[in-house]
This record gives C-alpha cells, sequence and structure tokens, in this order.
C-alpha cells in the first residue's frame, strides 16, 4: 500500500493543475469580454460626453439642416404615382420587362420625343415622367406551391430531390412570375391613364409572341380536327347500331333448338353504346377545353389591374430632404469628431 501513495499524490497534482488551467481560461475569456463592454461602454459615454459638450453647435447645425431641406423639398414638384397589374401570355414578359428598361433609357438621355411618340402623348406631358419599374406581382404561398410543383415536373426527379421549395423562392428572378405590377411616377397627376395603350402596343409588336400564337393557334387546329374527325366517326358507328338494332327488332332474329329440345332464343347483336357515348362525351370535353383557351389567351397580356385615373402622391423616404439633410449633417459631423481625435491620437502618439 505505501507503493500505490506516490502515484496517488501524483494524479491530485495533474487534476489540480487541470483544474488550474481551465479556470486561468475562463478567467481570461471573462476578462476579454468584460473589456470589449468596457470599451463599448466607455464609447457610449465618450460620445454622450461630446454631443453634451458641443450640443449648441448640433442643435443649430441641425435646425439648419431641416430648414434647408424642407425650403428644397417645397420647391421640388410633388411626385405621383399609379401602378398597373399584368399577366403577359406567349412569353411577352421577356418583352415587357426590356420594354421598361428601354423606357427608363429613354428618361435618362432626354429623349422626349420617342417617349411621347410610344405613348402617344406630347413632349410636354412625357417631361413629366420620372421614371418605369417593373416588379413581381403579389403572389398567395399556394401560387408559390403550384409554381414549385410546376418547375419540379419540368426537370429531372433526380435534381429535383436537392431543389426544396425554400430553395425555390429564395432563388426565383423577375421572370419566374407570371404576374408583373407596373409602377410609374410622375410630377402630372392625371397622365396614367393614357400611358396603358403604350404598353399594349409596344408588347403586341414583338414578332416572337406573335409566332408563339400562330404556334398555339395552329396547334389547337389540328387537335380540334381530330377530334371532330373522332366525333364523326362515332357518329357513324352509333348510326349503324341503331340500324342493327332496328332490323333486329323488325326480324325478331329467333332460332329454335333442335328436335324441340331447348327452348326457344332470341340472338341479339352485341353493340357497345354506351362506351361510344361516353368517348363521345369526352370528345366533345376536349374540344370545349380547346375553345376555351383559344377564347382566354386570344391577347399578348391581361390588365388585371389598370392604372388609376389619379395618381396617388409619393412618400418615397429617399425624397423626404427634411430627414435626410439632416441625418448627412449627423454624419458628417459624427465623421469630423472621429476624424479629429484619431489624428489629435496619432500626434500624441508621436510625440
Amino acid at each position: 500500500m505505501s507503493e500505490n501513495l506516490p502515484k496517488d499524490k501524483n494524479e491530485e497534482v495533474d487534476l489540480g493543475a487541470l483544474f488550474s488551467a481551465i479556470g486561468k481560461f475562463f478567467d481570461k475569456v471573462y476578462g476579454f469580454i468584460a473589456n470589449i463592454l468596457k470599451g463599448v461602454f466607455s464609447s457610449i459615454i465618450f460620445l454622450i460626453r461630446a454631443v453634451i459638450d458641443n450640443y449648441k453647435v448640433i442643435t443649430i447645425v441641425v435646425l439648419t439642416a431641416m430648414l434647408f431641406g424642407y425650403g428644397l423639398q417645397k420647391m421640388k414638384e410633388p411626385v405621383y404615382y399609379s401602378e398597373m397589374l399584368v399577366k403577359p401570355y406567349f412569353e411577352s414578359k421577356y418583352q415587357l420587362v426590356t420594354n421598361i428598361d428601354y423606357y427608363n433609357s429613354l428618361l435618362d438621355s432626354e429623349n422626349y420625343e420617342t417617349l411621347s411618340s410610344v405613348f402617344t402623348i406630347n413632349d410636354k406631358e412625357a417631361k413629366t415622367i420620372k421614371s418605369f419599374e417593373i416588379e413581381i406581382g403579389p403572389e398567395t404561398e399556394n401560387d408559390l406551391v403550384v409554381q414549385y410543383d410546376k418547375y419540379v415536373k419540368s426537370i429531372d426527379s433526380i435534381r429535383a430531390q436537392d431543389i426544396s421549395f425554400e430553395d425555390f423562392v429564395d432563388n426565383r428572378d423577375l421572370y419566374s412570375s407570371d404576374l408583373f405590377t407596373i409602377r410609374v411616377e410622375s410630377t402630372k397627376r392625371d397622365i396614367f391613364k393614357k400611358l396603358s395603350n403604350g404598353f399594349e402596343l409596344t408588347i403586341s409588336n414583338n414578332e416572337y409572341s406573335k409566332k408563339k400564337m400562330r404556334i398555339r393557334d395552329s396547334t389547337l387546329a389540328i387537335k380540334r380536327q381530330a377530334y371532330m374527325r373522332d366525333l364523326r366517326k362515332i357518329d357513324t358507328l352509333q348510326m349503324v347500331y341503331l340500324k342493327i338494332l332496328s332490323n333486329e327488332s323488325e326480324k325478331g332474329a329467333v332460332s329454335v333448338g333442335m328436335e324441340g329440345m331447348f327452348p326457344l332464343t332470341q340472338e341479339r347483336t352485341q353493340t357497345r353504346e354506351f362506351e361510344l357515348f361516353q368517348n363521345e362525351l369526352r370528345l366533345r370535353d376536349s374540344i370545349s377545353v380547346l375553345d376555351q383557351l383559344k377564347v382566354e389567351e386570344n391577347v399578348y397580356y391581361d390588365v388585371l389591374s389598370d392604372f388609376s385615373e389619379i395618381g396617388v402622391k409619393s412618400n418615397d423616404w429617399t425624397k423626404k430632404y427634411i430627414l435626410i439633410l439632416p441625418a448627412l449633417a449627423i454624419l458628417v459631423m459624427l465623421l469630423t469628431f472621429f476624424a479629429s481625435n484619431a489624428i489629435r491620437f496619432v500626434k500624441n502618439y508621436e510625440a
């Protein structure tokens, strides 16, 4: 037993050193966090003290900036906006987005003559337009689920397993939607209704969409001809069956058993009137679907919600100079304060 005593004492020393090292580690962590908190607190106090020492200058600068911003805001014309919700067909959404960029480029280059010819307005009205914007239209959760299901079916099943609904929603771009909101800003409050025809004309002149519509119409016509041909065949078979049944009912088609051993039996030809009737109903339903599709999608885009007669006054915070200028003034003063203190620190450090 005496031989085991030194070993136990060494183990106790090792455990004590381990716990001591762990304690020192946590002390350093706590000290590091405390220093950070102390530094943040000191910076806040330092900043508050600077504000208190210079509150007169700060107040004068902020009030001056507010007054200047208020005057600048009053001098500028008020801006109004209106929105139009559209649903493009035949891939015309690409032309729609391209047109919006084109209109904004005309505004940037001040080419009001071309812009006025596009929307059939005069140059004076064209100069009142400030911007065109387009974004994805309002969508519900069900709409996104339907789009996700359609997308998953369009790609490989193995790859579809790696794309979750959340990934699909996060990675969507402007062209992923079927609904679009077009927003126009102008200093003229009642110009927006005049712009609707311009959008319709420019989208309707898209050759690619015209080609897509022609292909769709030709496909529908071919399918309809095939369905009508099948209907005529069914009508012919139905007439044949009716004729057979009529002849059998007139003649009786009765046969007598051998040597009178069997009773009289009436043999009738088996027909499939009910199956023909079901096929006829299915074909007529298919034809109705084709006709309905052609009626519903006979334009390049539908306007779900048009521009309003009178625009709404824009409350864009970027145009509220009464708030922006004081904020900029405060930011400049803070940068100046920190820069001056940094310069003073560097000079004292070199000395």
